[in-house]
């Protein structure tokens, strides 16, 4: 188990050079935008226009913050995703473009490579005792507009926009939240074709 604070994080310039990224955690470690095998982060979104292309990519895409954006994903009807919307999934290398709906918005980013890593992205109300029973490769927790307490001998404590990282085989967690928001659970999995 790993703790990521949010002050640690690593910002970025967008790869279209049109905004900054906030990099959460990468994999490998230290890993580029062509050579990662997964890529967690958040964006500022101040206007709206082309996304950068990720060839050979799957992304999945919340909003944190903000009213929300209108994606136009080429071969699909326009998508509107506020904070309230479940996570969007789409490919990362096809031509889409967003709208925003009232304003800058901050989203969440997931992205993994194709063929060789799935993910799975869960939005969760931060409210009651929360169990987490980590199944995947990798799993990270994070909160939004709020934390949480790790139900644990030493009781660690998170706060927003902090992530847990789990790996496959970790005991299942127990949190307490604190504060009123949203918790995100994001499953990765390596491909069996690749082991």
């Amino acid at each position: 188990m790993r703790i990521l604070r949010a002050a640690d994080y690593r910002v970025m310039p967008w790869k279209n050079g049109g905004g900054t990224t906030t990099e959460i955690a990468v994999s490998p470690d230290g890993a580029g935008l062509d050579d990662f095998d997964w890529r967690i982060s958040m964006a500022r979104v101040e206007t709206g226009g082309p996304f950068s292309s990720f060839a050979g990519i799957d992304r999945t895409l919340s909003v944190l913050e903000g009213d929300g954006v209108v994606l136009d994903i080429a071969g699909q009807p326009p998508a509107r995703l506020t904070a309230d919307s479940a996570p969007l999934a789409f490919p990362g290398d096809v031509p889409t473009s967003a709208a925003l709906i009232g304003g800058p918005i901050t989203d969440l980013n997931v992205m993994t490579r194709r063929g060789r890593m799935a993910h799975g992205v869960e939005r969760r109300p931060l409210s009651g005792e929360i169990r987490i029973a980590p199944r995947a490769e990798t799993t990270l927790v994070l909160a939004v507009n709020g934390g949480f307490t790790l139900l644990t001998d030493d009781a660690p404590s998170l706060g927003p926009l902090d992530t847990l990282i789990l790996d496959r085989g970790s005991p299942e967690l127990r949190l307490h939240p604190k504060g009123r928001g949203l918790l995100f659970v994001i499953e990765l999995h390596r491909l069996a074709a690749n082991h």
